[in-house]
């Protein structure tokens, strides 16, 4: 049976976009009205747990080390991230979240597994790991254009 490609299609297209309008429209409601969905994903590239340099971040967004600084600038100025030098080496910074930028980092990640709960309900194991694989092939695509 062929597949029936233009839904598939009109359904990536559509799940894509809605997430990011529905993110956005999020964050305009919240505490945090003053972030970009852009600035989000920085915050959530940055992550909690490991400080990272920018280049590191940098390649993560597939942006350059200048357009990641102007951005850095800005949600440190709001209070999102903050630089940290390395006590061994000075020359080296790390970037890392304030209080407020772990908070709307866990904001944004309880959305996303709320999101993920609600693709997996009611899938078989059988499903749920057919949707994964496509998700995969669809990554792989994507990683030979960067």
């Amino acid at each position: 049976m062929e597949p029936d490609l233009e839904s598939v299609n009109d359904y990536l297209v559509s799940v894509f976009n809605d997430i990011l309008v529905i993110e956005e429209s999020e964050l305009k409601k919240s505490q945090f009205k003053d972030l970009s969905i852009t600035e989000m994903h920085t915050i959530e590239a940055i992550g909690m747990y490991k400080k990272k340099t920018t280049s590191e971040v940098a390649k993560e967004l597939s942006i350059t080390v200048g357009t990641l600084t102007t951005a850095i600038n800005r949600l440190a100025k709001k209070g999102y991230v903050e630089r940290i030098r390395s006590e061994d080496d000075r020359r080296v910074v790390k970037l890392g979240l304030t209080k407020k930028g772990k908070l709307i980092f866990r904001v944004h990640q309880f959305f996303h597994r709320q999101m993920i709960k609600r693709v997996l309900q009611d899938m078989e194991p059988e499903e749920e790991k057919a949707l994964l694989k496509a998700l995969k092939n669809l990554h792989d695509f994507l990683q030979e254009y960067k």
